[in-house]
């Protein structure tokens, strides 16, 4: 257990800031499970587009690495793509 004042508030902090973590990624995870189960392709642009404008904010507050975020816009948008062309 940490002995230190500075120990003890760096416990707190990293404690609060896991927990915003945790909800912007599960929030992210169910955004892009949205866009993958979106079989329309009005409701596939209207959730990739709420899907992309999330991402680019985590990546902003520096939840999510900006090449990361890259590779998710992508797949989101490989899909979203593919979908489009099946119709």
């Amino acid at each position: 257990m940490a002995n230190h004042k500075s120990a003890k508030k760096r416990i707190r902090t990293n404690e609060r800031r896991r927990v915003r973590n945790k909800a912007s990624l599960s929030s992210l995870k169910t955004l892009t499970k949205k866009v993958y189960d979106s079989k329309e392709k009005a409701n596939a642009e209207v959730n990739l587009k709420e899907a992309i404008s999330f991402i680019d904010k985590t990546v902003s507050k520096g939840r999510l690495h900006k090449n990361t975020a890259a590779r998710k816009k992508s797949a989101l948008t490989r899909y979203v793509n593919k979908v489009q062309a099946e119709k």
